[in-house]
């Protein structure tokens, strides 16, 4: 009768061993994800990922530096309003021999909560690019990710 209320014991702790074990890999695979992985620089969408990550990260000089004069004088003008996207998905890149069109979803979170959390929209926008000097440029960017060093004008 030892033997037999012993078994079930056993069965418990192994069940209770494998959910452990789960649960250390699911965190290990959430805090190892680390950074997206970087694209190729050369490419419109390299430069439409550094673009964006440095608009993000409020890097104004480096965002302008892939901006052509023609992007930059979009900001005549310009008023800055609403949050700025938490995320950019690349959906698709063409080529063509000096311009490039980058289709991208574009994914902003107010932060706000309500009832079921933070409020979350997404949109698909475009970049243009053209290529000047075999470097690829920004040459229209979407408004949200519209990079002005300049000061903005007041709504």
């Amino acid at each position: 009768m030892n033997a037999a209320a012993r078994k079930p014991d056993r069965v418990l702790l192994i069940i209770v061993a494998a959910i452990a074990c789960l649960v250390i890999v699911a965190l290990a695979v959430v805090f190892t994800r680390g950074e997206p992985e970087a694209l190729d620089g050369s490419t419109p969408a390299g430069v439409v990922q550094r673009y964006s990550t440095a608009v993000i990260d409020g890097d104004t000089s480096t965002a302008d530096s892939y901006l052509t004069d023609s992007a930059r004088s979009m900001c005549r003008g310009f008023a800055e309003s609403g949050p700025l996207p938490t995320r950019i998905v690349l959906i698709s890149a063409t080529e063509r021999d000096n311009t490039a069109l980058v289709r991208v979803s574009v994914v902003v979170s107010t932060g706000s909560g309500g009832p079921f959390g933070p409020s979350e929209y997404e949109m698909e926008d475009r970049f243009s690019l053209v290529k000047a000097d075999g470097k690829w440029m920004v040459d229209q960017a979407p408004y949200q990710l519209l990079s002005c060093s300049g000061p903005a004008v007041k709504p």
